[in-house]
């Protein structure tokens, strides 16, 4: 029987890739996003696996819950959780919507700690039977300093690295694999829905592809924080070194749209 991957945010981006990868290397997929026709197309694409689609809108308070007990009903089991859903917002915290923000926190927070405590104990169980079981979560460079322009995402991202790294180390013996996946700028829908095509920080994208090869073969090897691009991990590493007040201004200006 094969190993099932769940996997949020898969009707682009880095949740579409992810699911191509777990599909290429035999695991079964869920799938969930809010837009049902895309997850329609890659359950068609990807026809060699099976692909149960779960259309579902993680801002709402309880979709964790409808979703674990959606997939308990069917008796559908997670070896692997990839909580990849996530979005940001650019502009001054005042000034943005602060329902705007809540919905980010629900999603890019709550609901992926909603989802890896409803999914874990079943984890725990697969790994003492040998089986593969683990959390992808995806954080960002974000996660390592202070950002202004855009500080809540920044914060959001922070507590997905903290969450990670403490979960991991209480599972550390367990089978349980906790992976956090750190990428810098990448070539998804994240700008245009941040609203921050002209930032500066979107010219140095990475491809979407590579990211997500990255986060898999990282997660597979057990890696506890991914961070694709040198550059993006020299700038991790700078970023503990600085002072949170230099770290802050360097990210204001990449977060800026001023030529």
């Amino acid at each position: 029987m094969k190993p099932t991957a769940l996997i949020t945010g898969a009707s682009s981006g880095l949740g579409y890739e992810f699911a191509r990868l777990f599909a290429a290397n035999g695991y079964d997929l869920v799938v969930t996003a809010r837009n049902e026709v895309k997850l329609q197309e890659l359950q068609n694409e990807l026809e060699h696996v099976d692909v149960t689609i779960v259309p579902k809108d993680l801002s709402q308070p309880h979709s964790a819950e409808e979703l674990y007990k959606e997939l308990d009903s069917k008796d559908i089991q997670v070896n692997v959780l990839v909580n990849n859903a996530g979005f940001g917002l650019t502009g001054a915290f005042d000034k943005l919507s602060l329902q705007e923000q809540q919905d980010m926190m629900q999603v890019n927070m709550t609901t992926l700690t909603d989802l890896t405590y409803w999914f874990l104990p079943e984890m725990k169980k697969l790994a003492n039977k040998g089986e593969p079981a683990g959390v992808l979560n995806v954080a960002s460079t974000a996660a390592f300093q202070p950002g202004p322009g855009m500080s809540v995402y920044y914060a959001s991202k922070a507590y997905v690295l903290s969450f990670s790294e403490g979960l991991a180390g209480e599972l550390k013996g367990t089978g349980v694999n906790i992976s956090t996946l750190c990428p810098g700028a990448t070539e998804t829908n994240f700008f245009k829905t941040a609203r921050g095509e002209k930032m500066k920080l979107a010219a140095s994208a990475m491809s979407a592809t590579v990211v997500a090869k990255a986060g898999f073969e990282g997660f597979q090897k057990g890696q506890r924080i991914i961070i694709p691009g040198r550059t993006n991990a020299a700038g991790a590493v700078l970023a503990k070194f600085l002072p949170s007040s230099i770290s802050a201004k360097i990210a204001k200006n990449l977060n800026s749209t001023d030529s």
